[in-house]
């Protein structure tokens, strides 16, 4: 059995860090404080240190030590006897207290304008109060001392006020890459579906195909149905490898992209072919222009449309798909054309690939355009050399 990290009860180690600043803060306050009466530097008479000064300063320095969890409770308590000293005729110097928690208070965050509100009027109440007690001992305005307040608090203040906006930039921008990491999360899984969707149902069709060569030739042709029985352990193989790839990723803790293998590109056109030819689709390919080198996303969105539009070719066609590649000045051309079934109904197994394929195109910057052209069925894809959509 481990052993616990830290006592129970007590904060953890990463939260005695704030603890130990605001007790050495206040510490160090209230040093200062006393320091600054002792100096009788601040006042041209100024009155000799007693009980009730040490006193009062440390109620200017003891509610620091909450100043983190209650700014605005803690800055009249500790600005209320820093008027009291100055009222009473100490040498007290630059209210060292009042500062820090005004300071803190203009670098919590305010979440709303009534709390906006609040913090204006306790701070514009603190001036006032100050104000008046100057007037009360002095008998005229404090001109000098309300310069110095203006200088003191606007000083602490604006530090303060410049840290909050700091720290909600950072959370913000913190915010914004986790939203985007949540899309880029949605955006592969979905792609990942689109992936299991098209291998899935191409390794079906030529299946259920081939199963039924076999069941057909198994007495007439044992050698026709024996490869009819390898073609189906190869795609299931593979089907299977490519669905524990897109699974791994699926799985909790996975990251965007990790774990998952590109799929084919065109240089697989011809395979992907004779698979088709395998389970009795006539497949013709004509592939036109200079073969260039693609992006994967592109080379692999590419191969997923053919392979879709191929094993919609094979549900709901005639037997036979033509396959026309292009490699233009701009863009990459796919084409994909079969009679369709004489019947005209959708046999078992359609569903989302027009959509699936729609939107592979769309995610590299281009089109599909898919439907009937009186007995004719064509699918046409243009998808730009130039990548992804913006």
């Amino acid at each position: 059995m481990g052993t616990p990290s830290h006592a129970a009860g007590l904060p953890r180690p990463g939260r005695w860090r704030p603890i130990v600043i605001d007790v050495g803060l206040t510490a160090v306050t209230f040093a200062a404080t006393v320091a600054m009466l002792h100096s009788g530097r601040f006042e041209d008479d100024p009155r000799d240190v007693d009980a009730w000064g040490i006193a009062l300063a440390a109620l200017t320095a003891l509610p620091l030590l909450a100043r983190r969890r209650w700014p605005l409770v803690v800055f009249p308590l500790v600005w209320i006897p820093t008027v009291i000293l100055y009222g009473m005729g100490y040498s007290l110097g630059p209210p060292i207290g009042s500062m820090i928690a005004l300071y803190t208070v203009a670098a919590s965050t305010r979440h709303s304008r009534t709390q906006a509100f609040r913090t204006a009027l306790v701070v514009g109440g603190g001036l006032v109060l100050f104000l008046l007690a100057a007037l009360a001992v002095g008998g005229s305005f404090p001109v000098t001392e309300f310069l110095f307040g203006l200088l003191t608090w606007g000083g602490s203040w604006y530090v303060g006020d410049r840290v909050r906006l700091r720290r909600e930039r950072l959370e913000a921008a913190r915010e914004r890459v986790a939203g985007r990491e949540r899309v880029a999360v949605a955006e592969e899984r979905t792609r990942i579906a689109r992936d299991l969707h098209d291998s899935a149902g191409h390794a079906i069709n030529v299946i259920l195909v081939q199963a039924g060569a076999a069941r057909l030739l198994r007495e007439k042709d044992p050698e026709g149905a024996r490869e009819a029985l390898e073609t189906i352990e190869e795609v299931a193989r593979e089907t299977l490898g490519d669905i524990d790839r897109m699974v791994r990723v699926l799985r909790d803790g996975a990251a965007p992209g990790a774990g998952v293998e590109p799929p084919s590109g065109l240089s697989a056109l011809g395979g992907l072919a004779e698979r088709h030819r395998a389970g009795g689709l006539d497949v013709s390919v004509d592939v036109r222009g200079p073969a260039r080198p693609l992006p994967p996303a592109l080379d692999g969105t590419a191969y997923r449309i053919l392979q879709e539009a191929l094993t919609n070719a094979a549900l709901h066609g005639d037997g036979a798909a033509r396959v026309e590649v292009e490699y233009g000045a701009e863009a990459l051309e796919l084409t994909v054309t079969n009679r369709a079934a004489p019947n005209g109904a959708a046999r078992p197994g359609g569903g989302h690939g027009l959509v699936g394929m729609r939107e592979r195109a769309a995610l590299m910057g281009g089109t599909l355009e898919a439907g009937r052209e009186g007995a004719v069925f064509r699918a046409r894809a243009r998808l730009p050399y130039s990548g992804e959509a913006s």
